[in-house]
């Protein structure tokens, strides 16, 4: 199903009845950042990392969600778990960094060891608790799914697996073997002073390229005309390789070793940079060269954080390693532009005279996320905040 094609509420309403964005308020109230915590962030399907992250028994990777903390592991079998971060005891954080465990996970307040299945293995003056069942005090489980590589937890609520949600999209990845690939640098965290929800506004949509991205716009066609929403929270753009070369140099350089160093894929995947996301906050990027991904984390109201990784399959090739560099060159300043401008917007909403303006159609899934938004936390429907919120 197309952009166009999905956008009902834009062709059967007149002109002054556009659909519009969210209420000012709602990128700057704390009480609302709770909400949307409990209720959007928790029941939604999350990245924790990638399989090439834990890729040993032993291996532990964690992730942060607001208050909550998950840590994923490699267990003896081979197979990946997920626990919530927190001793038994006296709910001390048991894993801070990515790394490795020998065998076990031991809390470093009081010693109590699990094991990698998360069941509790023992612990110090076993006899002062006389009667503790070690089988009911155990790490306490999150659900896990592994989609094309990624590993993906939900901390409650009982949404459809990412693999439902992502349907037939899914075999656009296949060409590029994310499973097979590996980290191209370490996960990187940034913290933006704007709402999460305008740093997602702004990711949702291509409008915004031509102007705000004009090296993107000297390198690629618009993705208006190849957008796929599938209607489940899960979209995708496509941009095109244009045949004349950019003027500056890094972009330049890039167009014309492209498709000859990424001959394992298919021809038209070598001219093209790939968009997808996954509502609530995930961003999947995919190049011929490499892929990454990103989520926008709240980090209370008006503020949020970027973080994300950096994937490839394993190449030594020097032509490989001048196309990633180029990639990660170009990419820097779209992020630093797109910093400055989702920052523009977040000052702009703070004034008291601005209502929410007409969305195009090529907002389409702006309006998805804030429909998305309006059904999970139907305070938002107000244009200031309810007395509930105050």
């Amino acid at each position: 199903m197309s952009a166009a094609l999905s956008a009902d509420r834009f062709t059967s309403v007149l002109s002054d009845e556009y659909p519009r964005g969210l209420p000012p308020w709602a990128y700057s109230h704390a009480a609302l950042n709770r909400l949307e915590h409990t209720r959007v962030f928790l029941p939604s399907w999350q990245v924790a990392c990638h399989v090439s992250d834990v890729p040993n028994p032993g291996d532990v990777f964690t992730f942060d969600l607001g208050p909550e903390s998950v840590v994923v592991v490699r267990d003896q079998a081979g197979g990946l778990r997920a626990f919530h971060n927190v001793c038994r005891h006296r709910a001390a954080r048991l894993v801070e960094q990515p790394g490795h465990c020998r065998g076990a996970i031991t809390c470093p307040y009081h010693g109590w060891t699990y094991n990698l299945d998360g069941s509790l293995r023992g612990l110090p003056a076993t006899k002062t608790f006389p009667a503790l069942d070690r089988a009911t005090h155990g790490l306490l489980p999150v659900r896990l799914e592994v989609m094309a590589g990624f590993v993906f937890v939900c901390l409650s609520g009982d949404p459809p697996p990412p693999q439902a949600m992502w349907g037939e999209m899914l075999a656009d990845f296949a060409p590029y073997q994310f499973e097979n690939m590996v980290p191209l640098a370490p996960m990187y965290s940034e913290d933006w002073d704007v709402d999460w929800k305008v740093a997602m506004d702004n990711y949702l949509e291509s409008y915004h390229v031509p102007v705000g991205h004009p090296g993107l716009g000297r390198m690629f066609t618009p993705d208006y005309d190849d957008q796929l929403n599938l209607g489940t929270g899960v979209a995708r753009g496509i941009s095109w390789l244009r045949p004349q070369r950019s003027p500056v140099w890094s972009e330049g350089l890039y167009q014309a070793m492209v498709e000859g160093v990424t001959r394992h894929l298919p021809e038209s995947n070598r001219k093209c940079w790939r968009f997808y996301s996954m509502l609530p906050n995930l961003g999947i990027d995919v190049y011929p060269d490499q892929m990454d991904f990103f989520q926008v984390l709240p980090r209370g109201p008006g503020k949020c954080r970027i973080r994300g990784g950096t994937y490839g399959l394993p190449d030594t090739r020097r032509e490989m390693r001048v196309l990633r560099y180029l990639n990660a060159r170009i990419n820097r300043q779209v992020q630093r532009e797109d910093d400055h401008l989702c920052a523009r917007v977040q000052r702009g909403l703070a004034s008291s005279f601005y209502q929410p303006g007409p969305l195009s159609t090529h907002e389409i899934c702006v309006l998805q996320f804030h429909d998305l938004i309006r059904a999970r936390i139907p305070e938002v429907l107000q244009p200031t905040p309810p007395d509930t919120l105050r």
